[in-house]
């Protein structure tokens, strides 16, 4: 039968847990967990604006290509419309749910490093190592961040070139 620790040696071993667990590495820890949280919000808040983007390209694209292409096909209906596929493109490269985004630990993974391994490890040893590792799933994850902030940004500008590109056929120039 298993021996169950006494009450005295569960208090040390307790009290070296307490002991072991630095405040700063705490903080640390917290900080990098907060980082990781506004990353992931700014990728929820990305996608919503290609959402947008979708709406104002349709609005624009119905109120004016209608009007522009009443009077026959033209090369800035010919621009607006490849400015309008181009946009598009960038759309649907942003909301594609391909993109690898590390925004929680594997719990599996977890439990057999930091409980069930061969050492028991500390919370500050733990805290250490999660940090360091969130630091790194944030410059994974910032990478495909600053490549879907520029092809938004590129979408932008092609709805404002399409919008003025749908004006100039309407004003037949």
């Amino acid at each position: 039968m298993a021996e169950h620790p006494s009450g005295r040696e569960n208090n040390r071993i307790a009290a070296s847990a307490v002991a072991d667990d630095d405040p700063r590495l705490a903080f640390i820890y917290q900080e990098a967990v907060r980082g990781l949280t506004q990353q992931q919000t700014l990728v929820e808040n990305m996608s919503s604006r290609a959402g947008s983007l979708v709406f104002a390209t349709a609005f624009a694209n119905s109120l004016l290509g209608g009007a522009a292409l009443s009077n026959g096909l033209g090369p800035w209906d010919w621009t607006a419309v490849a400015l309008l596929f181009g946009i598009g493109g960038l759309i649907v490269f942003m909301l594609w749910p391909y993109h690898q985004y590390t925004f929680r630990f594997d719990p599996e993974e977890l439990l057999d490093q930091y409980v069930d391994g061969d050492r028991p490890t500390t919370m500050s040893d733990m805290r250490r190592a999660l940090a360091l590792r969130i630091k790194a799933d944030m410059a994974g994850n910032w990478r495909i961040i600053q490549r879907l902030r520029k092809a938004l940004q590129v979408a932008l500008l092609f709805l404002l070139l399409d919008i003025l590109a749908w004006l100039l056929a309407i004003a037949d120039v």
